[in-house]
């Protein structure tokens, strides 16, 4: 190892180090904070159960601890050593892995703005991505010793808010160019991008989300967005990891969680509303997605956390 290497290895445990102390300072007690505009930390001191959530464009780090994600047939793991990266808000479920009173797990969330990710590709001339062979939405990479550097002068900025007023969107645009020119930059180029199959698919998945409850024509979203029904099949699934029937059905899943635990609606009648038309059917896609039938879920969620579901994002 050279003398250089070894400066930097020293520096990165140093840093790594800061953003511990940094984030517990501010992050006192169990819980969320946002601290500076879109950037969110978060505190658990003990493993968690599997939570669902949707991600959204974001770049996420752990200071401390270990996370796990599963989107669709994929499952990722990430830690201090590397990052997260989410470009397209999806059904996700999540659980912490390391965590505990000594070693509390601590994180960062910073969202990005498909506006800044733009504007920072067309002023550094980066070129648009070809295919959709880097679209996927959720990816885990090595977090570098730049974007370490990055990462942890913003998270700085907290204690100055003054400073952070100016300097915080100058070190969030560093922070993008740093993930645009890194290994996963060709996955973040496909946020911005207008008339591309990315950005069909996103306006499908829109198009899925206000309509969940209702039949799901493949056929006409395809033509709708000017694709043949295979190719927007495949399109969807390479970006997120899931069929559109998979989308559909997680959306209605969750929307008749959130119907039963927090407008006290009955399995039979929440399974209606999100567009089941068989009890029995509901039941066991609920149990399979959920780990437990709906009457026992939504009993323990009301035992649990004061019945609503926790907002366990990255």
């Amino acid at each position: 190892m050279t003398v250089m290497q070894e400066r930097v290895e020293r520096r990165d445990r140093a840093n790594r180090e800061e953003l511990v102390q940094r984030i517990a300072h501010v992050m006192r007690e169990e819980g969320s904070a946002e601290p500076i505009t879109a950037l969110h930390l978060n505190r658990r001191s003990h493993p968690t159960e599997r939570l669902h959530n949707l991600s959204q464009p974001s770049f996420c780090v752990i200071a401390q601890g270990g996370k796990d994600i599963s989107v669709g047939e994929s499952r990722y793991h990430y830690d201090p050593e590397h990052y997260l990266l989410a470009t397209v808000e999806l059904p996700i479920t999540s659980c912490i892995v390391e965590a505990s009173q000594d070693r509390p797990y601590l994180s960062l969330r910073l969202d990005l703005d498909p506006i800044l990710v733009g504007a920072v590709m067309v002023e550094t001339k980066l070129p648009a991505p070809r295919g959709q062979a880097d679209a996927k939405a959720i990816v885990v990479s090595a977090l570098d010793t730049d974007l370490l550097d990055a990462t942890l002068r913003l998270v700085r900025l907290i204690d100055s808010p003054l400073e952070a007023k100016v300097l915080a969107p100058l070190v969030t645009r560093e922070i993008v160019f740093r993930l645009l020119v890194g290994e996963q930059g060709s996955r973040l180029r496909h946020l911005p991008l207008l008339g591309s199959h990315s950005h069909r698919i996103a306006q499908a998945m829109e198009r899925l989300r206000q309509g969940f409850d209702r039949p799901l024509r493949i056929e006409s979203i395809a033509r709708d967005l000017g694709m043949s029904s295979s190719g927007f099949h495949d399109h969807f699934k390479a970006i997120t990891d899931m069929s559109p029937l998979q989308f559909q059905k997680q959306l209605r899943l969750r929307e008749a969680r959130r119907l039963m635990v927090g407008e006290s609606l009955d399995a039979t009648s929440a399974g209606f509303r999100v567009g089941y038309n068989d009890a029995s059917h509901f039941s066991r896609d609920y149990k399979k997605h959920f780990g437990s039938s709906p009457a026992r879920d939504v009993q323990r969620l009301r035992a649990n956390i004061g019945g609503s579901p926790q907002d366990m994002r990255f």
